[in-house]
């Protein structure tokens, strides 16, 4: 893997190489990180994972508008990680004439409208007397279920780029629906994981290592132990080989001052800088 710092304008096209670019890196609350959203651009494909509140912000700063994406997924419905998306939808619609595509089930699909984007969405205009849907903002790519089991995994492929995705343990609580609160991390060529907003969960880690070989790890981390993320301490306790190649993101500003690589990790993920992948 080669780290790269941002120079010129960020673009959307590259030579082949995989390449994962952080629009920011920090916690939802951090005030001098923005939010953890990244770009992923292999060849002439791109994808962005998660789009939060402040991503149409951040991404103005390296070059780029936030309706120059054309392909987002999302793994979960905090705003860090959606606030972004009714102004991708609305910019589009009303002024590009564009459709970008997301990848997204149909279970979450429902999820993401009906309690999340609906509200700013649906009431602005009406198209043949009814009023917007999510159709007529995003095209829809389905992923396809390609494994069982306890830790059962989905896939879906933007052009040359492969993305396969897992359920996390994020929010561990049942909605009124009775159902687990939808959150997901993401797999990427086989070669990278990125661990999405989830709990110390060692066994799926685990599972995920054992069953690809993973250059690099990015992986969410809070400070203190008890919240729906994982904590400093808790990941300080992963064997050795993990920690290696494991780079800390999604982090708050407090926990910022700490200093990974001398507790065996690779260091922190940095906003404005490439990681390359051959």
């Amino acid at each position: 893997m080669e780290i790269k710092k941002f120079k010129d304008n960020l673009a959307l096209k590259n030579d082949g190489k995989l390449s994962v670019f952080f629009l920011g890196t920090g916690s939802a609350f951090s005030k001098k990180y923005f939010q953890t959203n990244l770009l992923i651009v292999k060849g002439k494909d791109h994808v962005l994972i998660d789009c939060g509140s402040l991503c149409p912000v951040s991404i103005e700063d390296f070059g780029l508008h936030i309706t120059d994406i054309r392909n987002f997924y999302v793994t979960h419905s905090h705003a860090d990680h959606i606030g972004g998306l009714e102004e991708v939808a609305l910019k589009n619609y009303f002024i590009s004439h564009k459709r970008p595509s997301m990848i997204i089930t149909d279970e979450y699909k429902k999820i993401l409208w009906e309690q999340s984007l609906q509200g700013g969405c649906a009431y602005g205009e009406t198209k043949d007397e009814h009023s917007l849907t999510f159709d007529d903002y995003f095209l829809q790519i389905k992923p396809k279920k390609i494994a069982g089991g306890k830790f059962p995994l989905w896939e879906a492929n933007i052009g040359s780029i492969n993305l396969k995705f897992f359920r996390t343990v994020h929010l561990a609580g049942k909605n009124t629906r009775g159902k687990v609160f939808h959150s997901t991390g993401v797999v990427i060529d086989d070669k990278v994981l990125f661990s999405g907003d989830t709990k110390f969960n060692p066994e799926q880690l685990d599972f995920l290592c054992s069953k690809f070989n993973f250059e690099c790890i990015f992986h969410d981390c809070q400070i203190r132990k008890g919240g729906v993320h994982a904590s400093y301490d808790e990941l300080k306790t992963l064997p050795a080989d993990i920690k290696k190649k494991t780079y800390i993101c999604h982090y708050d500003d407090l926990l910022a001052q700490e200093k990974p690589k001398s507790e065996g990790f690779a260091g922190f993920v940095k906003r404005g800088y490439y990681y390359i992948f051959n």
